[in-house]
């Protein structure tokens, strides 16, 4: 059996019809008929079973994937890749067909905590692409590489730059901030204080700071004067 059809087979074989439901209403991007329903412990688990296989890029350059357990399997095996430059390259050839929140979110590779001068050139340039969900990836990485002991400020800088009409992009860059916010508040707060974001990424950035348990009491009451008043629809 060619491994597209046994993955296919196996997949069907772990469906979760109610999780199915779930999924269509959570992941809109999604065509209902590209969703089988299979919980994400399992495709980790059957996604490190595949990557083991010496047939597996055939699966890999079956681009687009018919399902969206198919993006989640492969965005779990370039995950566990642990040859950089391989990953990098198999990265950029799936990324254009990535067409949801979830694939893009829970796509993380654990290489690029070895390689993160060389991950902030990438992420640079795939937040100047013209993709949706290459620049959510883009922003995602530097919030997970660069809030913490590797800080960089130019990120902040950089990230704030971004202008998109798409809900997904301006939601991951308020959800930048926001984490921004609370990991490094003072180099953070004049993105907000001068207003370098766009009205609603601006105060859904607020929003979710003022969520987190990680931003002080006094933190959120000041962050609250910050936000932006919008006119209401007229009716």
């Amino acid at each position: 059996m060619m491994i597209l059809d046994e993955i296919r087979e196996n997949l069907m074989r772990l469906q979760d019809k109610k999780y199915r439901e779930l999924q269509i209403k959570t992941i809109p991007s999604v065509a209902p008929d590209r969703i089988i329903g299979v919980r994400t412990p399992e495709l980790r688990s059957y996604a490190k079973e595949l990557s083991k296989r010496e047939d597996i890029e055939e699966f890999l350059m079956d681009l687009p994937h018919k399902l969206f357990e198919e993006d989640q399997l492969h965005a779990f095996v370039l995950s566990g890749m642990k040859d950089y430059e391989e990953c990098i390259r198999k990265l950029d050839a799936f990324l254009p067909f990535v067409d949801n929140w979830a694939t893009c979110d829970q796509m993380s590779p654990k290489i690029f905590k070895k390689r993160r001068a060389e991950i902030k050139k990438k992420a640079m340039g795939w937040i100047s692409s013209s993709d949706t969900y290459t620049i959510r990836f883009g922003i995602g990485m530097l919030m997970e590489h660069f809030l913490d002991e590797d800080f960089d400020p130019g990120c902040l800088e950089e990230v704030s730059k971004v202008r998109s009409g798409e809900y997904y992009v301006n939601m991951m860059t308020a959800w930048y901030f926001a984490t921004a916010l609370a990991k490094q508040y003072d180099a953070a707060l004049p993105y907000i204080e001068e207003r370098k974001l766009d009205t609603w990424t601006h105060n859904k950035a607020i929003q979710k700071a003022v969520e987190s348990y990680r931003i002080t009491p006094e933190q959120k009451v000041y962050l609250k004067t910050l936000k932006v008043k919008t006119r209401a629809p007229r009716p």
